[in-house]
């Protein structure tokens, strides 16, 4: 596979999904991660009613819930992390 069929996908996914690239980046961290949570709940809807199935609209929201949970909070660790090392350093 070359490099270039390797890269669109990757900066694609990038473009919507990392809050610190998208149009959504210049917004503060927890409106952020509002908006993405509220567009991870439109989407899960958007896939339910695209497969016809209603009633995986719950279990699809809470999941994509607990994904962006658990990608909000390992950055926010992840930032402290380089903070507190920081000021260790200086």
């Amino acid at each position: 596979m070359s490099t270039l069929t390797q890269k669109i996908p990757q900066e694609l996914y990038r473009v919507v999904m990392d809050s610190s690239v998208n149009p959504l980046a210049a917004l503060p961290k927890m409106v952020r991660f509002q908006f993405m949570s509220i567009l991870a709940f439109m989407w899960s809807g958007v896939f339910s009613l695209w497969i016809g199935n209603l009633a995986l609209f719950g279990p699809s929201a809470i999941g994509h819930m607990i994904v962006l949970l658990g990608v909000f909070f390992t950055a926010d660790t992840f930032r402290r992390a380089r903070k507190f090392a920081a000021s260790q350093n200086n």
